[in-house]
């Protein structure tokens, strides 16, 4: 079979996929254990969570340095790192984000890995899969229903004032005239008009609520914590108030179980949760984290975006918060994006340059400083391309060095694991270094501005931060609903260390401008808004759904 000439949903209907009963022996599990959906899919209950196993078990960060629009790879590093190490004998779980809809019919496709190194069944991942985001729209549209129930009610009314509603509705598709809409037109008995709007599912913080939960009592609390708005008198209104947690969580009794499925190779994946990390926290949820931990000796999960979101948000947020100590961290980086932020446009990216990969580096040694501020040393991924010169390879390897740190090929989209191997090796003996030992940046219990100063100037590069009118109010009212010990998960653009897009490479000099706050009381963050940051994409002038088929017998094509 040509590798080369197939497309990554031929390579995934073309591989043998394995009834999950038998990767679920992998881990020691029986079908027992298991809920099945179908033959090549199952929810994990939560009972299988073992928390002195999770202590011995090693947790192993994909992240990447800034990436250009398409990516650089680091679902199927994460899978392919998977493959690598089972290969060279670890006992090791892929543990993932689901995809969101949105961007599989758009532009950025789906995320289930790509060429030898994917998730499958890829359609169902890519697609429905098990209802989670389902369920997650529901409940998230069900208190959107009990908000505006109890606007209209005369006996029940909690006297909200509906021009303080924060709350808004979710669908899991890129719809942009869903941003700002009116609702409650058309007489009494429809309700009572306001300004309202959609976000994308994974920008619900019932996403991010779900993601950050470690039981179900954990997950209703978080739940009624849910800020919505304001009384007419000025006192704030949750989610608790309008007793609605129980009936959120009732909608969530599945969603908040692992799925598992299988590599190409017939390793284990678990997948579950789907948080965008320029808006969000941007990481699987911490019981699939954990359930990974307790079945495996290793696993490997990654963080959306570059480092300085995705990563920055699981080492200062989720790691704190869920009690995790992560043995290694692993940067991807690709030729092209590297070339991307030494200058050139994006015709150019597969045109050799090593003076453009030298000065595109810039970049990616931010990134590595960065990693190490929090205690440990990162093993560089240079995700393998056609147009990668054995010359722009030995200049990263070389600057690397600088760094004390290795950099390794990884070959996995065109190898599977039998191309990760060194890559592999490289993790074991980071995640076994006598000298990383992760610290977070940050003590939660500091001032909110002093939080964000710290991330802004450590992790970005900034010069100062400032603060809007309206921002420095919010802060104000933050404090005295007793948020401020809160950690922060900065909304920012994913194209540049700073907060303007245009600034690639490196960034130097530059002021962060911090508009507003969101804040996220159930999930237990506050949302800092860096330019305009959108929660509900819009499709692109030619979208990827005009690519797809399916034909009489249900198989699908054009689907990535």
């Amino acid at each position: 079979m040509e590798k080369k000439h197939l497309s990554d949903i031929e390579i995934a209907q073309a591989a043998e996929i394995r009834h999950i009963n038998t990767i679920a022996a992998k881990l020691n599990l029986n079908e027992d254990h298991l809920e099945h959906y179908g033959k090549y899919k199952a929810k994990l209950p939560l009972s299988l969570l073992n928390e002195e196993k999770i202590k011995e078990s090693n947790l192993i960060l994909v992240s990447a340095m800034t990436p250009t629009p398409a990516g650089e790879g680091k679902t199927t590093t994460s899978i392919g790192l998977t493959e690598g190490m089972n290969k060279i004998g670890k006992k090791t779980v892929a543990v993932l984000r689901e995809p969101s809809l949105g961007p599989v019919f758009g532009i950025k496709g789906g995320a289930a890995g790509g060429g030898y190194s994917q998730v499958i069944p890829m359609e169902d991942i890519n697609l429905h899969f098990t209802g989670d985001f389902s369920a997650i729209e529901k409940a998230n549209n069900l208190l959107s229903a009990l908000i505006d129930n109890n606007i209209q009610s005369k006996t029940n009314n909690l006297n909200i004032d509906p021009r303080t509603i924060v709350w808004k509705r979710v669908m899991d598709m890129n719809d942009r005239s869903l941003r700002q809409i009116t609702i409650g037109l058309g007489g009494t008995a429809n309700g009572v008009p306001r300004e309202d709007g959609f976000n994308i599912t994974p920008a619900s913080e019932v996403m991010a609520i779900l993601c950050m939960a470690e039981s179900f009592t954990d997950l209703k609390e978080r739940l009624g914590n849910i800020f919505i708005g304001y009384t007419f008198d000025k006192q704030p209104v949750f989610a608790k108030d309008l007793k609605a947690e129980n009936a959120m969580a009732i909608l969530l009794k599945d969603a908040i179980k692992p799925n598992m499925v299988q590599t190409l190779e017939g390793n284990p994946a678990i997948i579950h949760g789907g948080p965008f990390a320029n808006i969000a926290q941007g990481t699987n949820t911490v019981i699939a984290t954990k359930m990974g931990l307790s079945l495996a000796d290793y696993v490997v999960t990654e963080a959306g975006f570059g480092a300085d979101l995705g990563a920055e948000k699981f080492l200062n947020i989720k790691c704190v918060s869920a009690g995790l100590k992560p043995k290694a961290v692993v940067i991807v980086a690709t030729i092209r994006a590297l070339r991307h932020h030494g200058g050139a446009k994006s015709e150019e990216y597969n045109t050799p340059s090593v003076e453009r990969v030298e000065k595109g580096f810039a970049n990616l040694s931010k990134h590595i400083e960065n990693i190490q501020k929090f205690g440990i040393s990162p093993v560089v991924a240079i995700n393998a391309f056609p147009s990668d010169t054995q010359e722009e390879i030995q200049l990263i390897q070389e600057k690397c060095q600088d760094y004390k740190v290795k950099a390794v090929v990884a070959n996995g989209w065109a190898e599977g694991g039998a191309g990760m191997t060194n890559l592999a090796e490289a993790v074991v003996d980071a995640a076994n270094a006598d000298d990383n030992e992760f610290k977070p940046l940050y003590d939660w219990k500091k001032p909110i501005q002093e939080k964000i100063e710290t991330i802004a100037k450590e992790i970005y590069g900034a010069d100062s931060v400032d603060f809007s009118k309206k921002a420095t109010l919010q802060m104000k009212r933050m404090e005295k609903l007793g948020f401020d010990q809160m950690p922060i998960c900065m909304a920012k653009t994913q194209k540049s260390l700073s907060d303007n897009e245009s600034l690639h490479g490196r960034p130097e000099g530059f002021e962060v401008s911090v508009r507003e706050f969101e804040f996220a009381a159930g999930a237990g963050f506050i949302i800092p808004i860096l330019g305009q940051m959108m929660r509900m994409p819009g499709l692109p002038a030619v979208p990827a759904s005009e690519g797809m088929s399916i034909d009489d017998d249900g198989v699908i094509s054009g689907l990535s």
